[in-house]
């Protein structure tokens, strides 16, 4: 698409699914012409032309040249802020739209930031990748062509496992990994049977869940990338927002239902992800050469038909029309602040982008299956008391989890609470905050940038009134909210209009036909395929199969059990509860294995837990291959964090409800053979020594502390832990919080539908027995407590 001006309608030319199948034929028959430049802007433009002229030897691939935009020279630190602004541009991190001098740095020194440069130089995402891409010789493309191909959601990877053994393999093993743009993780029937068509056709034959709720592709070649994005784009998806220094997967809770408060979840989900996309149509001369989609973006329509089964709420717009003109009446407005930068391309963004990826979630209260303190901006729906009202949000602000080894500068952390804001204002709100990042971000350390690092060293009350210089207003008082709790939604559950959603753990994501184990991809695209199912995405990498009529649950049973798919009943909790990054053999930052070796711990954990008496115990485990954090592991209660082949970090203590702590970091480099000699001694203290069966070990260890862990430890005689072993009945009652918080997560998951009638003088009571508790929670702990 030329990236339609927002309010124009996109023509349709033919049903979706027919130019999707169209598109993956006609690139199939010519592969070799899969890419020709859309026109001949960046040379006008740039004066530039391909720097890839010179022809491989006979039978062997061809590996780019290293095209570097405009190179600082090692003596020049830092170029006039007019050197990085786009024509007509104003406003910038190097010349902010609101002042904050206190900053340690100004954004003009970004000599070892190359990325920074890369960006600059892009012609807004276009230079070098158009030039590079026509070269259909290559295979692969130069560092500041990744850089840029980030942002339409690719990265270029290699097969590591042929990197010690197969150097020539190794060299001609490059490749490229697809991430789409799935805002609150939904993905309708058709588009999923194109990206599953494509994987067979293109890629690896599977599909991975991220933990961003999000659907990747690996193992496209360089020649089939335009083709790939195309059928994507045509389909009514897209793979733009990604990856890349812009605002990235929009996260929402996973659940279908027809609840008012879910639905302004998944539609405030949708707006964002429309309104943060790249204004810039480089995507669409780059890989559908200028040409309009087959069909709107699905999260489009969705805003106008709804995104569940059954809609509960209104729409955002009537049509097409009027939602474009919404949402670029709402990202131009200007209320001569400093949130727009004057570049025409990229009104908010401006010519640099964002210093690194921009992070949001959306969710209800009590719902925490979004991990909502991990994100850049944390937002929660607030209702009104008829509990249909959309009344606005509470906003968190400046989490994130990554981080590097051995460098005290960087470090995970959770979000805090900004306010609250209206459903009017929310949107300048988001503006705001974006521009406070945009423009105060530190670009001259690319390990400092993410806006955690803002927030944390200007602390939250000056963060606060940074976004309210932007804002043009105070942001309001937060609403108390109640506690939250860990929901995972899997297994069947009702969606409050007659219909059924099935929550279907994936270890780790990875949706493949393993041979010896079950065929995931062939049961989902049966499932799909007969029933036209939408999906949706956990934040714990698990699929959700929607809008399910009650009388086909017994035929998805059998079809999933079939392909040799557990039912949930069967899913062992560790399990269950964890996540892993895809690490080797294909992430370049990948330290230790992570997906492949995360079954092995969870075996291995729950073999120990049985051999300590606590068969069935659980807590949440998550692995990465590096200290990135893609799998959030510093939120979890136990942790491995890649340091080396075979060699993992220990991290513990974090909560069992991910609710707004770190753990902390416990021991370097541990052989991933040790894991049961290591965590013998822990575990044995938390069963021996824990306040109640209630205690989960996360908060054990935080109630306890490091040092006397570290003691008892130290005294601790290996094999004492099974000597008159005791065993435990598995306690299933209800989860309660750490710390001394003095209350209890929700006792029961889900929306709150159903409504008990009182007379005024108990509702008056129930008021005040609740205080800042909301007396939804007191109602319903006083119920079970009267049904027990």
């Amino acid at each position: 698409v030329e990236m339609a001006p927002r309010g124009s309608l996109p023509r349709v030319a033919m049903p979706t699914a027919a130019v999707a199948v169209a598109a993956l034929l006609i690139a199939a028959a010519a592969p070799s012409a899969a890419f020709a430049p859309a026109s001949s802007y960046l040379g006008a433009r740039l004066g530039l032309s391909s720097a890839c002229t010179h022809r491989p030897s006979a039978g062997r691939p061809r590996i780019a040249t290293t095209m570097v935009a405009t190179p600082p020279k090692p003596d020049d630190d830092t170029l006039p802020p007019a050197a990085w602004m786009a024509p007509g541009q104003k406003i910038g991190p190097q010349s902010p739209g609101q002042p904050w001098p206190d900053k340690a740095y100004n954004n003009l020194n970004v000599a070892k930031n190359k990325p920074e440069y890369a960006k600059k130089d892009s012609a807004h995402l276009r230079y070098p990748l158009e030039q590079e891409m026509a070269d259909g010789e290559t295979i692969s493309i130069s560092h500041d062509s990744v850089i840029v191909l980030k942002h339409h959601g690719s990265y270029m990877q290699q097969n590591r496992d042929l990197q010690r053994t197969d150097k020539a393999g190794y060299a001609a093993s490059y490749q490229f990994m697809l991430r789409l743009k799935v805002p609150n993780g939904k993905l309708p029937a058709s588009v999923y049977q194109t990206v599953d068509d494509i994987t067979t056709k293109w890629g690896q034959n599977d599909i991975r869940a991220t933990t961003r709720q999000a659907w990747q592709i690996h193992g496209v070649k360089k020649n089939n990338l335009k083709s790939v994005i195309a059928a994507i784009a045509h389909a009514g998806g897209s793979t733009l927002g990604g990856c890349g220094d812009i605002n990235r997967n929009i996260m929402a809770p996973p659940a279908p239902l027809a609840d008012p408060a879910y639905q302004h979840a998944f539609q405030t989900s949708n707006f964002i992800a429309d309104l943060f996309a790249p204004s810039s149509p480089a995507f669409a001369e780059l890989w559908m050469d200028g040409q309009k989609a087959a069909t709107v973006e699905y999260w489009k329509k969705d805003m106008i038909d709804g995104s569940t089964s059954t809609s509960v709420i209104p729409p955002v717009a009537k049509n097409i029309d009027e939602l474009n003109s919404h949402v670029s009446k709402t990202l131009l407005h200007d209320q001569g602040t400093g949130i727009l930068t004057g570049d025409a391309e990229e009104p908010i963004y401006g010519r640099q982008y964002l210093p690194r990826k921009f992070k949001i979630a959306v969710t209800v209260p009590g719902d925490n299956s979004v991990d909502l303190f991990i994100h850049d901006v944390g937002l929660v729906v607030i209702m009104a008391d008829d509990g249909k009202t959309l009344k606005g949000y509470d906003v968190f602000v400046g989490g994130g989890m990554g981080r590097t080894h051995n460098k005290e500068s960087t470090f995970a952390k959770v979000s805090e609470p900004l306010g609250y804001v209206s459903k009017e204002d929310l949107p300048e709100l988001l503006k705001a905050i974006l521009a406070t990042q945009r423009d105060h971000g530190n670009r001259e350390v690319r390990a400092n940038a993410r806006m955690k690092y803002l927030v944390h060293s200007l602390g939250i009350a000056n963060f606060r009134k940074l976004v309210e210089s932007y804002f043009g207003k105070k942001v309001e008082a937060f609403v108390p909210l109640p506690a939250w709790r860990m929901v995972d939604w899997m297994g069947w559950h009702e969606q409050g209009d007659g219909k059924m959603f099935l929550g279907v753990v994936v270890q780790q994501g990875r949706v493949r036909d393993f041979e010896d184990g079950p065929k995931l991809k062939t049961a989902f695209r049966t499932i799909v395929d007969k029933y036209g199912l939408d999906t949706r995405l956990t934040a714990d990498q698990n699929v959700v199969f929607c809008g399910v009529d009650p009388k086909d649950k017994d035929d998805i049973d059998s079809i999933l059990l079939s392909h040799g798919i557990q039912p949930i009943e069967d899913v062992d909790m560790m399990t269950r509860k964890s996540i892993a990054c895809p690490a080797f053999p294909l992430c370049g930052l990948a330290q230790a294995e992570a997906e492949r070796r995360m079954p092995d711990f969870n075996a291995r954990v729950n073999d120990l837990l049985a051999k300590l008496g606590m068969p069935g115990e659980s807590f949440v485990m998550r692995m990465t291959g590096c200290p990135n954090g893609c799998a959030r592991p510093y939120m979890a209660e136990l942790a491995f964090v890649g340091q080396g082949p075979d060699l993992y970090q220990v991290w513990m203590g974090g909560s069992s409800q991910l609710d707004g702590r770190t753990g902390w970091h416990w021991k370097d480099k541990m052989k991933q053979a040790d894991l049961e000699a290591e965590l013998e001694p822990i575990l044995y203290m938390w069963k021996s020594q824990r306040s109640s069966q209630a205690e989960r070990f996360g908060d054990f260890l935080q109630r306890v502390g490091k040092d006397k862990i570290q003691q008892y430890v130290e005294k601790y005689v290996a094999g004492t832990a099974f000597n008159n072993v005791v065993t435990e009945t598995l306690y299933t009652g209800p989860v309660v919080l750490a710390g001394g918080e003095g209350k209890s997560a929700r006792l029961t998951s889900g929306p709150r539908k159903q409504q008990v009638r009182v007379t005024d003088e108990l509702h008056s009571m129930l008021k005040t027995k609740a205080g800042s508790q909301p007396i939804s929670d007191l109602v319903e702990e006083l119920i079970l407590k009267g049904l027990q």
